[in-house]
């Protein structure tokens, strides 16, 4: 086995992008005529019309755009409402019921629908002298047709005109979108009308509580006041949904075995953060968890709100002696847990406002569990509120969370439940001791794009159940909760013992489940995710002799951050290997954009650099790359780049395909290979300043031969500080600096 290595020293190098835009780019599918302007006037007189008539409770307006497709931001309205601000006005996005096409929000002003109206009107004078049978893309692009045109004449810029042509061969329709109505009591999410949440509320004849409020556009409504709100004000709701007060952690409890085991007491193992039910000390392991009960004193308590809690604990702090069968190499872990549930039922809104403060008090902790999953199915065009405030968190915060990826309350739910909707967690579904999916496994994806579970792990079945110890003894239990606490275990291991940050961390584990399986089916990936998660830690941290394992990690700071110093190792002038590569990063995330969820993409590409200077990318992605084909500028569909590079994705993973007969790689004037991270944003550009991200790239020998004592001293010589992961070494250096030092 080889050791992964751990690659420092040579810092990536940031670079700007270079040239603009390129102008309005119009839809090649569409002509745009002079009868679509016209029609696109009168609907935005209807929804003025609209407006005028109701008693809002705010200044503004809100108008849904409906696009023909799945269109990127560069697509997106830029000369109708606010022109190149039109972006920042966004407050909501969603797909269609077919999932083909996009539809998106926007808070303006009327004044806005009034240059809208004026602007498509002086276009349409135009197209209606100049372009009878309306423009087509051909046409658009004819820099000759276009110049000839007077457009002073018309009151309009020639730039502006294009962009408005662009606008409208990308738009389908306008609407005011009204939400569902819901008759339970739930958690709200308004659309941002910039106004405050309980003057907005005022307004409409509600008054609610300030801890009824999230933040200031999500907040928990009981079914009177949600009455109110349907009826006076349906269009502000953005995301409905109920209170997530039924959360079944598991129901396969078998039968109890009494029996003391011992435990010495701590030392220096890490502490794991867990948040779940109510923990009892009297088990034999009570010294090795820091108990924190969040519950109000005066709700009741019963013997089984004790039992989860304290079974998850248990696999955490002594799950390898309890199941042998799942000895994972990475020893005992402290636990310090936050019992904020009792029973089958409470408010999940409560809870979430407890985790924000959880955090911030607790920064000491990197690793946090979390195996409590709602009974209700998510979203396919927004995710829940719970996971919402867990991506904020990751974002804000040097943390991960481990969460469950919930259980089947009944046969006729099968998507996931909050919060394994989580986009930055690490979510965990389960898998039978065969490595098949248990009968109670509920299937991603979350927002029908991500790939949540991100992994599964083994958490019990009939034919081989998770032994643990609840407040009356060992029981054998099953579920998606205790196959999560494995995960963190991990997790811990990696970041707490051998040092590696979050980002490198949950690459590795990820890397480690999906390993050389390029394409997993939807199937597979809906209800495996990335795919098994090998139960010894070793087979994390060590990769076979055929394979060189590296880590690097570094921070986005500008549009390009690269790195062209990776010493392959050559063989008679070629590349004998295959490669594969494994990215992730903890992206600002905002709920009120729907679908266009996370704020900012990192694209990866690897391979070896031609003399062109330009990397030859592995998985053939050619996104950002100013490439040129048949002298046309290359171009990838928005939907095309989230299907087959995962655009928008917070984990990356591009990789070759191992064949029967496999050949090597020519190779170029340079020798070394290349790595580049593009940095594109929705929103703010600063959003993607200053987000870490860690890679873990791998390098298959064809030929079955072990090549990494070449790589290591040709990173050397290259300026590299090589590290092996040395797990002897690490645990040693972790107990010198966790010794305690008596002064005489």
């Amino acid at each position: 086995m080889n050791n992964v290595l751990e690659l420092k020293g040579k810092r990536f190098v940031q670079a700007s992008k270079t040239g603009g835009g390129g102008g309005a780019s119009m839809n090649s599918k569409k002509i745009v005529t002079r009868e679509q302007l016209l029609r696109l006037v009168e609907r935005i007189d209807q929804i003025k019309e609209f407006w005028k008539q109701e008693r809002k409770p705010f200044e503004g307006i809100l108008i849904s755009v409906h696009y023909n497709k799945i269109v990127a931001k560069s697509n997106r309205i830029a000369g109708l409402f606010k022109g190149k601000d039109s972006n920042y006005a966004i407050v909501g996005a969603k797909f269609n019921k077919e999932k083909t096409k996009h539809i998106i929000t926007y808070f303006l002003d009327m004044e806005d629908l009034d240059e809208s109206i004026e602007l498509l009107l002086k276009t349409s004078d135009i197209i209606k002298e100049k372009f009878q049978n309306g423009i087509d893309k051909v046409t658009f692009d004819e820099k000759k047709t276009m110049d000839k045109i007077p457009f002073s004449r018309f009151s309009i810029t020639k730039s502006t005109f294009k962009q408005v042509v662009a606008d409208v061969s990308y738009i389908e329709d306008f609407e005011v979108e009204m939400a569902t109505r819901q008759l339970k009591q739930s958690i709200i999410t308004l659309y941002n009308t910039h106004t405050d949440t309980k003057m907005l509320f005022k307004n409409i004849g509600i008054d609610i509580l300030k801890s009824r409020i999230l933040d200031n556009q999500t907040v928990f409504l009981d079914e009177n006041q949600l009455q109110i709100l349907f009826e006076k004000a349906p269009y502000l709701v953005s995301m409905a949904t109920e209170d997530l007060s039924e959360l079944s952690p598991e129901d396969f409890i078998q039968e109890y075995q009494q029996g003391a085991l011992y435990m010495p007491s701590p030392t220096i193992e890490p502490t794991i953060g867990v948040i779940d039910t109510l923990f009892d000390k009297r088990v034999y392991f009570g010294e090795w968890v820091e108990y924190h009960d969040m519950i109000d004193d005066n709700l009741p308590k019963n013997p089984d709100d004790y039992r989860h809690g304290t079974a998850v604990d248990s696999i955490i702090v002594d799950g390898a002696r309890l199941n042998p069968w799942l000895d994972d190499g990475c020893g005992r872990f402290r636990v310090r847990h936050f019992g904020v549930a009792i029973g089958s039922k409470f408010s999940s809104f409560t809870i979430t406002k407890q985790i924000k403060e959880i955090i911030a008090n607790n920064k000491d902790i990197k690793v946090w569990n979390i195996s409590l999953g709602s009974n209700q199915e998510v979203n396919d065009n927004f995710i829940s509120a719970e996971a919402a405030i867990l991506d904020k968190i990751q974002y804000e915060n040097d943390v991960i969370f481990v969460v469950a990826g919930t259980n089947k309350p009944n046969a006729d739910i099968e998507k996931i439940g909050s919060p394994a909707d989580s986009i930055n967690s690490m979510v965990v579904n389960a898998v039978t001791q065969n490595g098949l999916s248990t009968k109670y496994a509920r299937r991603g994806l979350a927002l029908s794009f991500f790939a949540k579970p991100d992994v599964s792990y083994y958490g019990g079945s009939e034919e081989k159940y998770i032994k643990v110890c609840e407040p009356l003894g060992e029981a054998n239990v099953a579920g998606t909760s205790f196959a999560a606490p494995w995960i963190a275990r991990k997790l811990s291991y990696l970041i707490d013992i051998l040092g590696l940050n979050r980002e490198v961390a949950k690459a590795m584990i990820i890397d480690a489940a999906r390993d050389w399986n390029e394409k997993p089916t939807p199937e597979e990936v809906a209800l495996y995710g990335h795919g098994i998660v090998p139960i010894k830690i070793d087979d994390i941290v060590h990769t076979k002799e055929d394979e060189i394992k590296f880590l690097v990690y570094d921070v986005s700071e500008k549009w390009n951050t690269y790195n062209y110093y990776f010493p392959v190792p050559i063989k008679d002038d070629k590349y004998p290997y295959i490669a594969r590569a494994t990215m992730c990063y903890f992206p600002m995330c905002d709920r009120t954009q729907g679908v266009d969820y996370t704020n900012t993409e990192l694209n990866l590409h690897f391979g070896r650099i031609n003399n062109k200077g330009k990397i030859e990318d592995i998985k053939g992605d050619k996104q950002n790359q100013d490439v040129i084909l048949d002298n046309e500028r290359y171009f990838l569909l928005e939907g095309e780049a989230r299907e087959r590079f995962r655009k928008w994705d917070n984990v990356k993973y591009i990789a070759e395909r191992p064949k029967n007969k496999m050949m090597p790689k020519k190779s170029y004037d340079n020798k070394n290979w290349g790595m580049e991270i593009k940095t594109n944003n929705r929103l703010d550009p600063k959003d993607g300043m200053g987000i870490r991200f860690g890679v873990v790239v791998t390098l298959k020998e064809i030929n079955g031969v072990n090549r990494i004592d070449e790589f290591i001293k040709n990173c050397t010589l290259n300026g590299w500080l090589v590290n092996r992961i040395d797990v002897q070494t690490r645990v040693d250096i972790n107990k010198k600096v966790n010794e305690d030092i008596e002064f005489e």
